[in-house]
């Protein structure tokens, strides 16, 4: 209802719900209180968002097993971890990442997946002999593994063991094998050195292996320990290779160290191509020379022999009984003058025999030559050296090609630093040209703006700065009108009300006269149906006949 008049006071229905509990001073209140939180919660989470830690990588490409024994450590020292998307990283605060891979370390994480010696701590009682023996054989398999991988290029390792059974027969007995498997690093390789350091590591680790019965393959399946296979003999190798290489750019450094402070370090260039024999050959020869005179010759050996017998002739004659009789006696003289012939019938015959054999030295000569490899077959080196400045009277460059015996001088000077020689088939050639001039790089001038490094800083900075705005916003733009109506709402009341409660009969006529402006709903203060109905109650008890008044004014407006 609605009544026209000079104090007339509109009348109206108070919403119900929500709307109307929010015009109510308690649904107001509670309201600005809800405000407050939402915006404090939201401050707070703005200054968290700004205080978020980098995280860095603690580790990756970890197992399973490994990767949860990390997470439970981490939970139980209350380090904050993040796992990436892929499960391959876990991530930490940057300011703990060393912290915590110590304190990992201590505790043997991360594992890498292999079981070494630790796996026989655990032995149970009354395990057979052959779990024994193959918790050994697993546990010398993990120890191999982890000190292959510990090599830079190596990124993960197995190794297989086949180890025969112990016999005393030696005919039976069988020599072990090993098998290594490797992951190598993206972009890694091993060469032929540290190819024979893994497998002479696993070869002296396991009794009774041979090198030659260890294999190493990588991760692509290229059999890495076939260098030294019989097949492979002729082929170089990356040492020899590597020889090849080191010999020529000796030479060619050679060559330019001696010509630049002749025509300037940025005005020669030098290539050299080594012809290297890595053959190894032996030779072994005998050599017979003409005999010489035995007077000029060397006696090796020399036997003689000489023999004489002298004696009565055996019988003789038609055998019977004058053969076996004894002889008569002599009827000659016992003596007979020197020099008579023998007239005795029974006289001895004499034999001598003499023999003379004499053994000279032969000549020859034996030679042995050994061949050593990375023998110089022949070398080839080109020479280019660019044309000599000259500066006339005024001032101006010129480029002049060297005389003939200006290249003369520089040939003779190469032919020195390189060795050369001429029975071995060396060529030297000897160009002198104008040196192109290179082009110019132009790089363009990266703005300040556009550096990586600046943008990453005024992100960082950007960062705070968001923070920092949206909190001041909050703050001055809607905590602190909340904050204010709350203390306006239940803080003391104003001096002004104070003095009113208190007053008597003289503070009647101000009452009187600020009632109107109070139910005033057209007034500057818009003020709800609850704040009206309690105004005019207050306005009531303190003075009724203002009320008595209005109530006349309605009734004689009625009329």
């Amino acid at each position: 209802m609605e009544v026209a008049g000079d104090n007339a006071v509109a009348v109206t229905t108070p919403p119900s719900g929500l709307i109307g509990f929010a015009q109510t001073p308690g649904g107001r209140n509670f309201f600005l209180m809800l405000g407050a939180a939402a915006a404090a919660a939201v401050m707070a989470g703005v200054w968290l968002w700004t205080r978020t830690p980098d995280y860095r990588v603690l580790f990756s490409n970890f197992s399973d097993r490994d990767g949860g024994s990390i997470v439970a450590s981490l939970q139980q020292m209350n380090v904050p971890y993040k796992v990436s998307d892929g499960g391959s990283a876990i991530l930490v605060p940057a300011e703990q990442v060393h912290d915590v891979r110590l304190k990992l370390a201590q505790q043997g994480l991360p594992k890498g997946g292999n079981v070494g010696f630790e796996l026989m701590e655990n032995q149970k009682l009354g395990v057979s002999q052959f779990l024994e023996q193959v918790n050994f054989q697993r546990a010398l398999e993990g120890e191999l593994a982890r000190s292959v991988q510990a090599l830079a290029a190596v990124q993960s390792a197995r190794v297989h063991l086949a180890l025969p059974k112990a016999t005393v027969f030696v005919r039976d007995q069988q020599k072990p094998t090993a098998s290594v498997l490797l992951n190598l690093h993206p972009g890694r390789t091993l060469d032929r050195g540290q190819v024979n350091a893994i497998v002479h590591l696993v070869a002296s680790s396991v009794p009774d292996m041979p090198v030659k019965n260890v294999t190493v393959v990588d991760q692509a399946g290229t059999l890495l320990s076939d260098a030294d296979k019989p097949g492979n003999a002729n082929m170089l190798d990356p040492s020899q290779l590597k020889y090849v290489q080191e010999l020529q750019q000796g030479i060619v450094r050679r060559i330019e160290s001696i010509l630049s402070p002749v025509v300037g370090a940025a005005n020669v260039r030098a290539e050299a191509s080594a012809d290297v024999d890595f053959s190894h050959t032996e030779q072994a020869a005998e050599t017979y020379k003409p005999n010489g005179t035995p007077s000029a010759s060397a006696i090796r050996s020399q036997q003689s022999s000489e023999s004489q017998t002298s004696g009565q002739q055996g019988a003789s004659g038609v055998p019977g009984a004058l053969t076996n009789q004894p002889q008569p006696n002599a009827t000659a003289p016992i003596t007979a003058p020197a020099g008579a012939p023998n007239a005795a019938a029974g006289a001895s015959p004499v034999n001598a025999h003499k023999d003379t054999t004499v053994n000279y030295e032969v000549d020859k000569t034996v030679r042995y030559v050994q061949q050593p490899m990375g023998g110089l077959k022949r070398l080839t080196v080109a020479v280019v050296v660019n044309y000599k400045k000259e500066t006339d009277a005024a001032g101006k460059v010129t480029m002049k090609p060297l005389t003939d015996q200006e290249k003369a001088q520089i040939s003779d000077l190469v032919k020195e630093a390189m060795g050369f020689n001429k029975d071995r088939g060396d060529s030297l050639s000897l160009l002198n040209s104008p040196f192109a001039a290179p082009e110019k790089e132009i790089t363009p001038d990266v703005p300040l703006w556009k550096q990586p490094e600046m943008i990453q800083m005024a992100l960082g900075w950007g960062k705070y700065a968001l923070g920092l705005g949206i909190i001041a916003y909050l703050y001055f733009a809607v905590l602190r009108p909340i904050f204010r109506r709350i203390i306006a709402t239940f803080g003391p009341p104003p001096p002004e009300a104070a003095e009113e409660a208190a007053g008597g009969e003289e503070e009647q006529p101000a009452l009187i006269e600020e009632a109107p402006r109070e139910l005033d709903p057209m007034g500057p203060k818009v003020m709800s149906y609850q704040d009206n109905l309690e105004a005019a109650k207050e306005l009531a008890r303190r003075d009724p006949k203002i009320v008595a008044n209005v109530v006349k004014a309605w009734v004689g407006t009625n009329e």
